[in-house]
C-alpha cells in the first residue's frame, strides 16, 4: 500500500545553540561510548567546566542527536522531530 504524508502545519526552526530548542543534553564521551551512531556531525558545546555535550531531542521513540545544519520540526500538539537540511524543504513547504 502507498500512503501519502496528510499535509499539516508545523513550525519548522533551524537548530542554533542557545536556542532552547533541545529537550536535553549528553555527554559527548558516553554518545560515543555507549551509543550505536555516527557522531562526525553531530553538534557539540563545550560547557564552562570544559565537558562537551550533545543537545537531542525526546520522542516516543527515544533521543535524536542533533547534528550540523538540523531543523526542528515543533507539531501543533508539541511533537518535536529533527529533520537534516537535505531533506525538510523535500518534506515541508514554506507557508
Amino acid at each position: 500500500m502507498r500512503c501519502r504524508r496528510s499535509p499539516i502545519e508545523a513550525e519548522v526552526v533551524e537548530y542554533k545553540v542557545g536556542a532552547g530548542l533541545e529537550d536535553g543534553t549528553e555527554l559527548f564521551s558516553d554518545v560515543v561510548t555507549k551509543g550505536w551512531i555516527v557522531t562526525d556531525r553531530l553538534v557539540k558545546i563545550t560547557k564552562d567546566n570544559g565537558a562537551v555535550v550533545c543537545p537531542y531531542i525526546t520522542h516516543k521513540r527515544g533521543r535524536t542527536f542533533i547534528e550540523d545544519g538540523d531543523y526542528i520540526i515543533i507539531d501543533d500538539d508539541g511533537t518535536k522531530h529533527v529533520c537534516g537540511a537535505d531533506k525538510i524543504f523535500n518534506r515541508y513547504t514554506k507557508v
